[in-house]
């Protein structure tokens, strides 16, 4: 079952999850949101997916829908514009896609590929207008999407989002090494590392799009507002550790924290699974209490100006939209096929890469 395409709430009864990762709390108490525009979105991040040539035609016709990626937006960023929500939807499916070429450059030991690619990342995020017809898609789509996304807001947020991008990019370069010399970071540096590769900013900073309005520094820096947009983030990257180890073992992978506690913690697999459960539900109770304190925080923000009552509403959403995260993640971990190891002929290569452009025969 993918997401619902009719109607904004609904909880999905046809999905099977497994025991070891079902959580009642969310199925029972974050209901699902769905944004209305999610039937064109599909259809549309499809077709953008075709044209900048980031998946071949015939895996987008076979895997595209099923692995949800615009089920995932539609589900968080509820309160967007449609054409932001788009744009937001384009540039996670460009994330996935590229997260998807760094696994494949790591398993290819293509050191100097990774290294031109991080390069020009880099330098599309700086000038993106300048990168609209670079040689290599990945370089291209990304370009778009950053234009794109600089266009809602004032530069003081590109600013912002570009610094946040610029430490992810520098990040997946970490995790590079890491992978190529078999190395798994201890609990605490895997956490640091995680909150930058599961582009834990980047996320919290598309929420200000999303409602139409640049958040002052004064607000999003204020602990009653940082606290839940971290709990909603770090919920869903412990989850992804959860559900993908599968994945990741069969791929000989370091990251993830389950692998981290087994290999410095000295805690058997089974006990480790067990401690990234603990801390999802953890995230998911102290996320409760956290939105309590948010809402009381942007009540307090109308203070009888027009100003005021801008910013009230803005957050409010917000802290919607960061509940939305909970439901939205947790169900696409269930519906996507990213996840489906399973159903893999070789459980250690997902088959909706694009092995023949990555270099694979």
């Amino acid at each position: 079952m993918h997401a619902l395409p009719h109607g904004t709430t609904s909880t999905p009864t046809a999905v099977a999850v497994p025991p070891s990762l079902a959580l009642p709390v969310i199925e029972e108490s974050f209901p699902r949101q769905l944004h209305p525009y999610w039937p064109r979105l599909q259809e549309k991040t499809r077709r953008w997916l075709l044209e900048k040539r980031l998946m071949p035609a015939d895996k987008i016709t076979e895997y595209a829908d099923g692995l949800c990626y615009t089920d995932l937006m539609a589900g968080y960023y509820t309160s967007a514009a449609d054409d932001v929500l788009q744009a937001i939807a384009d540039y996670s499916a460009w994330f996935f896609v590229w997260d998807d070429r760094h696994d494949r450059d790591i398993v290819h030991g293509r050191t100097a590929d990774w290294r031109r690619l991080r390069s020009r990342l880099h330098s599309a995020l700086d000038s993106p207008q300048h990168h609209l017809n670079h040689q290599d898609p990945l370089v291209a789509g990304f370009a778009d999407s950053m234009l794109r996304l600089y266009s809602f807001l004032p530069p003081t947020w590109n600013m912002r989002f570009a610094r946040h991008f610029h430490s992810v990019i520098e990040a997946y370069d970490r995790e590079f090494h890491n992978r190529t010399e078999a190395y798994v970071p201890g609990v605490e540096e895997y956490l640091a590392l995680r909150r930058l590769t599961f582009a834990h900013r980047i996320w919290t900073d598309l929420l200000e799009p999303s409602v139409g309005l640049e958040l002052p520094d004064a607000v999003r820096k204020d602990p009653a507002y940082r606290r839940p947009a971290l709990l909603s983030q770090e919920f869903a990257a412990w989850y992804n550790d959860l559900c993908s180890l599968p994945k990741e073992l069969a791929g000989a992978e370091v990251h993830n924290l389950g692998i981290s506690l087994v290999t410095h913690e000295g805690m058997t697999l089974e006990d480790a699974v067990g401690e990234v459960r603990r801390r999802v539900e953890e995230c998911i109770t102290e996320f409760v209490e956290a939105e309590r304190t948010a809402v009381r925080f942007a009540d307090g923000l109308a203070d009888g100006t027009t100003r005021g009552k801008e910013l009230s509403v803005a957050v409010r959403a917000c802290i919607c939209n960061m509940r939305n995260w909970f439901s939205s993640v947790y169900w696409f971990h269930h519906e996507s096929g990213r996840y489906m190891v399973d159903r893999w002929a070789d459980r250690s290569t997902p088959p909706y890469v694009n092995n023949e452009a990555a270099g694979e025969k």
